[in-house]
């Protein structure tokens, strides 16, 4: 008679064993590919110029996905898998570090600069046409 600790385990189903293979390349390409989504990596070291150091302020993102499967249902067995990913970085700002103080610096947004003035005259130009018009009537 065998004890219970010698019986023979069943083989995982293939689906755990092909999701198990995705979860495992994904992590990897995001343990690799994370670290090339540096601050450091896009805009370089921090700079250190006559006591003043400035460093670069990114915001990085980065992103997998994949899947795999079989078709189970026909009479021959079709496995496929896929996957893809991205990498995005953006400049937030900076740092200023000069005599002891650190100073942060957005990065604004060229359009920032055009596009809100614009609306906001264009609004009051709609509004004070409005309000003639709401005189001449009312």
């Amino acid at each position: 008679m065998t004890a219970p600790d010698d019986k023979i385990q069943p083989a995982p189903p293939v689906e755990s064993t092909i999701a198990h293979a995705s979860a495992s390349l994904l992590e990897h390409l995001a343990d690799k590919l994370g670290a090339r989504a540096s601050v450091r990596a896009v805009y370089g070291e921090p700079v250190t110029n006559g006591g003043v150091t400035v460093i670069p302020v990114a915001e990085t993102a980065f992103g997998f996905g994949g899947g795999a499967g079989r078709d189970t249902a026909a009479a021959k067995t079709d496995e496929g898998g896929g996957g893809g990913g991205g990498v995005a970085a953006r400049p937030r700002g900076f740092i200023v570090i000069k005599d002891g103080t650190a100073t942060y610096k957005p990065v604004r947004d060229p359009w920032a600069n055009i596009v809100v003035p614009l609306a906001a005259l264009v609004t009051g130009m709609a509004a004070a046409r409005l309000a003639r018009r709401w005189a001449k009537h009312g």
